[in-house]
């Protein structure tokens, strides 16, 4: 018996509990949290110096740079902090590299200044005129929502929803490869509206919500008349189509199956030369200069062959536009008694209903049981309403936006091959087609198995969601599969720090493309899938992380600016380093007071804001 268990049984003995009271007294938990807070904003300064004397790295697209950049974001980002300080790095890393994409812009038709955020340094030819481009926005704006200031999403929301990319249409140059004219903030596919209830969820705002509803709708109205199926009978009818390109998946597998099986203007693709054809930038040069693209001009747009496809990607984007469509208008209803109000939720409800109905009955294979994409019935050339039977990690978008119907388990089987070596699972990190397909391919410049970050912030979100919202319980296993996806990223990332366009899964020691790129999430996907900070548009939220026990030993999380609340979070598993034990605990501050504990990292908590 050790000498401290002594004086306790004899003190005991005496009948003085004083000594227990003593020794078991919780530790001051706020007082930490001022340690660990203080650490967190030093550690940030120091990433930022660190990440200013970069070299060889594209200059800011606006007027936040090396002089700036500490002063303009330690005020307006959540700290994050943990054992793991890759982890913390790269989360501070992106918030830099956000930073270098907020351009101040004079919108010429309103010369108002607004705020938008690039993606592509510069001015890229198949951007918007203000340099931002919508593929990566609903990615973008589910980072940008934690931005403790709410105005520069609230003014990029506004560009593409009622501004200058609502009102104009994308420019017609080289760069446009489709006879589709539509307004820039159309030009690529993307949840937007989704998006903007995302962020809604973290800073509410009634009046600007109300105000900017008609043009939320006016948004998905553009989707409905320019990109529904419409060819009655046909198997993909009143599903939602898109060429790879504008789903900001140039080149996949899904488009070039269909194109092989076709004849006619597009017999040039076949097995033995589609990749001559339809397999980088190079071959739609190659497809431009061909007698078939003179002869068929509609068939393609300038070498890009007109294949539009079901994807699940896209039907799922809109099914989260109209269920966000559905939300916010009762949101409004709430408030407002309007019966109008109520009757466009409704509608919008049905029609997302609807939706979800027509893709899991078309899309779903039971056979493979995985979504597939299907060449659209409507395309004026090539096969209709063909299956093209690969996996490819696009068919993971619908838990994205919990599109599953809940109690469902038939779908559930699809998620075997997110860890499955046939799969999706690989040495440095996901693909994006399974590995077991002929036609898999992670060299060229394409979708057809090269990592690409985009794809990672999509999938990781849908199965954080499936653990979250579609199982009764949590596996060790399932916790380990969405860690090492993200751990995977975090390694991609380098000790000197980057975020590209894409990756090598089996190789690659770093991203490739440009650097510095704002096409994908981090620090959403540590705040919300990982960590589990679930929003809601009432006066609470979640906690419900999914990190496995045994990765860190604590972190924190806070500065984080909710429903006008400052938010801080700790998990420690010691707190006190003279006592012996697992101490493990989970506390929630809300404006500096401590109002929620777990005796466990993963017990989930209900925070309810004053």
């Amino acid at each position: 018996m050790n000498n401290k268990l002594i004086v306790q049984v004899v003190l005991l003995a005496l009948g003085i509990g004083f000594y227990t009271s003593c020794i078991n007294k919780e530790p001051n938990y706020t007082e930490m949290l001022l340690q660990v807070k203080a650490e967190a904003q030093k550690t940030f300064s120091e990433d930022l110096h660190e990440f200013n004397n970069y070299k060889h790295r594209p200059n800011s697209d606006g007027i936040y740079n090396k002089s700036n950049v500490e002063e303009f974001l330690k005020d307006k980002v959540p700290y994050f902090l943990c054992s793991n300080e890759d982890f913390t790095e790269v989360f501070n890393y992106r918030w830099w590299m956000i930073s270098k994409h907020l351009r101040n812009w004079t919108d010429p038709s309103s010369n108002k200044d607004i705020w938008v955020f690039t993606e592509f340094y510069g001015w890229p030819g198949h951007g918007s005129i203000s340099g931002a481009i919508p593929c990566p926005a609903g990615h973008q704006f589910y980072d940008l929502r934690w931005f403790r200031d709410p105005q520069y999403l609230r003014s990029y929301i506004e560009f593409y929803m009622k501004g200058y990319g609502s009102k104009n249409n994308q420019r017609e140059n080289r760069a446009f490869h489709s006879h589709i004219s539509r307004p820039e903030s159309h030009h690529f596919s993307s949840w937007m509206v989704d998006g903007t209830e995302a962020f809604l969820k973290i800073h509410p705002n009634n009046n600007w919500r109300d105000n900017m509803l008609p043009y939320l709708e006016k948004h998905q109205k553009v989707w409905d008349e320019k990109f529904m199926i419409d060819k009655p009978g046909g198997k993909t009818d009143g599903l939602y189509k898109v060429l790879d390109l504008y789903d900001g998946m140039e080149f996949t597998i899904s488009a070039t199956l269909p194109l092989i099986a076709s004849d006619g203007p597009y017999s040039i693709y076949t097995d033995e030369d589609w990749r001559e054809y339809y397999l980088g930038w190079g071959a739609i040069d190659r497809m431009r200069a061909s007698k078939l693209n003179e002869t068929f001009p509609m068939a393609f747009a300038r070498g890009y062959p007109m294949m539009y496809l079901a994807r699940p990607s896209i039907n799922s984007y809109y099914y989260g536009n109209l269920m966000s469509l559905s939300k916010l208008y009762a949101l409004k209803a709430k408030s407002s008694g309007n019966e109008q109000d109520i009757a466009k939720s409704e509608d919008y409800l049905n029609k997302g209903k609807k939706l979800q109905e027509r893709m899991l009955s078309t899309l779903w294979s039971d056979n493979d049981k995985f979504f597939y994409s299907y060449s659209a019935a409507d395309n004026a050339h090539g096969v209709k309403d063909w299956e093209a039977q690969v996996r490819e990690s696009a068919g993971y978008t619908p838990w994205y936006f919990n599109m599953i119907p809940a109690g469902e388990k038939k779908y559930d089987e699809a998620w075997k091959m997110l860890g499955s070596p046939k799969g999706f699972h690989n040495t440095k990190g996901m693909t994006t087609a399974e590995r077991q397909h002929p036609l898999y391919n992670e060299k060229a410049y394409a979708w057809n198995g090269r990592g690409w970050p985009f794809q990672n912030s999509v999938v990781n979100k849908a199965y954080a969601n499936y653990l979250k919202y579609y199982k009764a319980e949590v596996s060790g296993d399932e916790r380990e599969l969405l860690y090492d996806l993200i751990e995977k990223l975090v390694k991609m990332h380098g000790t000197e720090r980057n975020i590209g366009e894409f990756y090598l899964p089996s190789e690659g020691e770093q991203f490739g493309g440009v650097k510095d790129y704002f096409h994908s999430t981090f620090p959403d996907m540590i705040i919300e899938d990982l960590l589990g900070f679930t929003s809601s548009h009432d006066k609470e939220f979640l906690l419900q992380p999914l990190l496995p026990e045994d990765k860190w030993d604590y972190f924190y999380l806070g500065n984080i600016r909710y429903h006008n609340h400052d938010v801080d979070i700790v998990w420690k598993r010691d707190w006190d380093d003279e006592r012996e034990g697992d101490q493990s605990k989970l506390c929630v501050w809300v404006d500096g007071q401590l109002v929620a504990k777990g005796e466990h990292l993963n017990d989930n908590l209900t925070v309810e804001l004053p």
